[in-house]
């Protein structure tokens, strides 16, 4: 019924782009709050990257979603309780332990937002048939990368704008910069309440069911022990080992540098950063930077369709990796010029939008196939995530230890690996370019 009431460009965009939103807030903009409210970089690197395993683990809680209530009853609720989450976290900004309320706050956050993910999907798929599915398929990507530059581009100048409107200007005391700094940051969360609020009760009514909660449904235990057996079934895979060490090696430097560069940008010059406000960080790093994402993307996409991703995997490899000695050289120097600086962000977002391409076809064609393509997808996205997370987590302590200009050259020999794994790498099935 809701199919017929409501065309899919009513929804598609919007959910999608309720997905974007919690996840580079919880991933980057979180990590440029707390450090304007003075944490340090260890901690900030540290517990910023934990709070994102749900998206790690949420393969082991899918399952279970289809034995409850209908997908669309698990996406309004969970972009209602992202909405009051981010309103809480607003208010535990002004609590003495906020830094620990926050991060308790952001991982039920990250919880429901990983859960919102799974849900979104299964209304996606269930509500359009493969027609569909591809006719969409732009609205739902365009509108996630809305998502993330309105979130680290717009909302971290928006919290620019606002700390000096609360009187945080230069020359101001350190308790007049905190305080406005606080304020600034109440806001912006308070405005992200308000959107997922919004979106929550706009999907109420204009969001398809996605289908009923499966009939005759499994009980918890028979859909465990299948869980079970399709991930026995993925270690079984002709060369599952390699491909896992591959999926974790192909990004281990971003994984490194991904929570480092925002703090680097704003750390003071006489701290061996840029010393940026946040309206510059929103501006160079996420709008032009995650433009230059996109445009790496769509031509990636071209690029490997018209050579095959054996032939162009390793250039996609070192397209991918090689910008970080963009950050190495901006460390060394310390540029003031905002052309510099943003040339610098614009190559790394285009080298990762292009690379990034490689490694989510190679997981889709040389991992994925076989019985269970789409677990064993969701699978290998989990294990690449957690590639991610795991240097994340000790990047901030590593940075410290060594100071931001050594760090980034540590990152460049973490690129190494990558290189000689990808230049070795066996693939199962074959590599056939389409043919025009």
């Amino acid at each position: 019924m809701s199919r017929k009431n409501h065309n899919p460009i009513s929804w598609v965009p919007t959910v999608y782009f309720a997905m974007g939103l919690p996840f580079v807030v919880l991933n980057m903009v979180s990590v440029l709050m707390f450090k304007g409210m003075g944490i340090g970089d260890a901690q900030i690197a540290l517990w910023t990257s934990l709070i994102m395993m749900p998206w790690t683990l949420k393969f082991l809680w899918s399952p279970f979603l289809e034995m409850f209530k209908t997908k669309k009853f698990f996406v309004v609720l969970t972009q209602m309780v992202t909405g009051a989450g981010f309103a809480l976290v607003a208010l535990a900004l002004q609590l003495p332990l906020f830094f620990a309320i926050c991060i308790a706050l952001l991982a039920v956050i990250a919880f429901s937002g990983a859960t919102h993910d799974v849900a979104t999907d299964g209304v996606y798929m269930s509500e359009l048939n493969k027609q569909d599915q591809a006719k969409y398929i732009g609205w739902q990507g365009a509108f996630y990368n809305i998502a993330k530059i309105v979130a680290s581009g717009g909302l971290v100048w928006l919290a620019g704008a606002l700390l000096v409107g609360f009187g945080g200007v230069e020359g101001a005391t350190e308790a007049v910069r905190h305080e406005a700094t606080r304020h600034a940051w109440m806001t912006v969360m308070l405005i992200l309440a308000a959107v997922m609020l919004l979106l929550g009760f706009y999907h109420m009514r204009m969001l398809p069911s996605g289908g009923a909660a499966a009939s005759g449904a499994k009980s918890a235990r028979e859909t465990w022990e299948q869980l079970v057996a399709v991930i026995k079934d993925f270690f079984l895979k002709k060369h599952i080992w390699y491909y896992i060490a591959f999926i974790i090696l192909y990004r281990l430097a971003e994984g490194f540098v991904m929570k480092i560069v925002p703090l680097f940008l704003k750390a003071e010059r006489s701290a061996g950063g840029l010393g940026l406000n946040e309206q510059q960080i929103g501006l160079y790093y996420g709008t032009y930077g995650a433009a230059a994402f996109v445009l790496g993307s769509l031509l990636a996409g071209y690029y490997i369709s018209h050579r095959g991703l054996r032939r162009t995997l390793f250039s996609l490899c070192c397209i991918f990796n090689l910008p970080f000695v963009a950050y190495t050289l901006l460390a060394m120097y310390q540029p003031e010029s905002g052309l510099l600086i943003g040339s610098a962000i614009v190559l790394e977002y285009f080298g990762y939008g292009f690379g990034f391409v490689g490694l989510t076809l190679f997981m889709m064609q040389q991992v994925a196939p076989g019985k269970h393509q789409m677990a064993h997808y969701a699978f290998a996205s989990g294990i690449m995530n957690l590639g991610v997370m795991l240097p994340g987590t000790i990047s901030g302590f590593v940075s410290d230890w060594l100071g931001y200009e050594v760090f980034f050259t540590f990152t460049l020999f973490a690129t190494i690996p990558a290189f000689l794994i990808t230049y070795f790498i066996p693939f199962t099935y074959a590599d056939e370019k389409k043919q025009q």
